[in-house]
């Protein structure tokens, strides 16, 4: 597995137990339709979010959030219409991006931007 590809999912096990601990409620994980995904798909307070991780090794690249352009926004919208409509769902719900900037062993950052579309 490519270097980038390890630490992609490292970042999502990471973004799986930081949500848990911020009242989060995990529900699904690389939910896939087509050619479109969803990192992790969870619920809190009668809302659902629909969550974009990106996780990065410093700053040096620039904020991991900053990978997040307009097409994958887009994509995330239209696989989160196709999650609503395939659980016959009508919920509120967010387009979140959860951004993880790994420092060292002992310093990790979690940022997340919430509702962003």
């Amino acid at each position: 597995m490519a270097a980038h590809n390890q630490l992609g999912a490292q970042g999502e096990e990471m973004a799986k137990q930081w949500l848990q601990e911020q009242g989060f409620t995990l529900l699904d994980f690389n939910w896939r339709i087509g050619r479109f995904e969803i990192d992790i798909i969870c619920l809190k307070e009668n809302k659902l979010h629909f969550v974009e991780v990106k996780c990065r090794k410093g700053t040096w690249m620039g904020l991991p959030e900053s990978r997040v352009n307009r097409k994958k926004l887009n994509n995330l919208r239209s696989a989160g219409a196709a999650y609503l409509r395939q659980k016959k769902l009508r919920i509120w719900v967010s387009y979140d991006i959860l951004s993880i900037t790994v420092f060292s062993k002992e310093k990790t950052e979690y940022f997340l931007i919430e509702d962003v579309y």
